[in-house]
């Protein structure tokens, strides 16, 4: 199936909009098909100023993408080969479907210009393996749901340490929330954090693999939006390093105030939740939950 991709000016918007629209779709029991834009693709010649539309004679050379599939949604980085975030919903019946995860294999997204494609090839002899951002284990209601978690712009270059111990352990407490909140909604993506170098300066470093030179985050987070039976709105967010992570630590350690991962991300959570309600709470390190 040829898949389209969604252009939109800016992450925010695409944050707000695209998944206002995507997240109301699941709320009605309409599943948006794989491949299917999310919201309707905005014309090019539209977007530059009035008395500028000349300036999209060719195309504009390249806007923020955004799709959806049957198990999540996704914003794409092309100079980074993967995803700048991805969000899902898990529901407890869905995670006890028939899906089996050996049927499954990672596989490259077609709908990404093979320039700014991974590959499998791009991960052999890295020292990293692929770690899923929509995890394969909360998509168990469909053989073909599972199997969407398995492209690679799903994934990103992982510590082999932290992809199957602390951070499989936060992927399955997200899981476990489904037992207690009416809704959880969970986003999760990269992170490229500064590091103070020996001259005392602050840089962004941070390797790239294979001949795709997909970029290996620093970090990963994730932002967990609860809707509570009482109509609350609970809101967590964790970081973790791409390194090699104590399982035995608890995971409330890597709690972090959500405005941190904005700042870092360029990515807004707050804004729009607080423009559906107004009874928010937020879980740091330290809060009695």
């Amino acid at each position: 199936m040829a898949r389209r991709l969604l252009a939109l000016p800016a992450a925010g918007l695409g944050l707000g909009l695209g998944l206002g629209l995507w997240l109301g779709a699941r709320r009605r029991g309409v599943e948006p098909r794989a491949g299917v834009l999310v919201v309707p693709a905005v014309e090019a010649a539209s977007l530059p100023a009035p008395g500028r539309a000349e300036l999209a004679k060719y195309g504009l050379p390249g806007l923020a993408q955004l799709r959806s599939r049957e198990s999540y949604a996704l914003a794409y980085d092309p100079r980074g080969r993967g995803a700048l975030w991805v969000l899902e919903r898990l529901d407890s019946e869905e995670l006890r479907g028939p899906a089996a995860r050996a049927a499954c294999a990672f596989r490259e997204d077609e709908a990404v210009h093979e320039y700014h494609r991974a590959t499998n090839a791009d991960y052999r002899g890295s020292g990293f393996q692929r770690g899923h951002l929509a995890a394969a284990a909360n998509h168990r209601r469909s053989q073909a749901a599972m199997e969407d978690t398995f492209y690679l712009s799903n994934v990103a270059p992982q510590d082999p340490h932290l992809n199957q111990n602390a951070w499989n352990n936060l992927e399955k407490y997200c899981r476990s929330l489904t037992k207690y909140n009416k809704n959880v909604y969970v986003c999760t993506g990269p992170l490229f954090l500064p590091k103070m170098e020996a001259d005392g300066k602050m840089y962004v470093k941070y390797q790239v693999i294979g001949k795709n030179h997909v970029a290996v985050p620093t970090h990963f987070f994730k932002v967990l939006i609860l809707e509570k039976p009482s109509g609350e709105i609970e809101l967590r967010s964790y970081v973790m390093p791409n390194s090699p992570v104590d399982e035995k630590i608890p995971l409330e350690r890597f709690l972090v105030p959500v405005e941190s991962i904005e700042r870092a991300s360029g990515l807004l959570f707050v804004p729009n939740i607080l423009k559906r309600t107004s009874t928010l709470k937020t879980i740091t390190a330290g809060s009695k939950s």
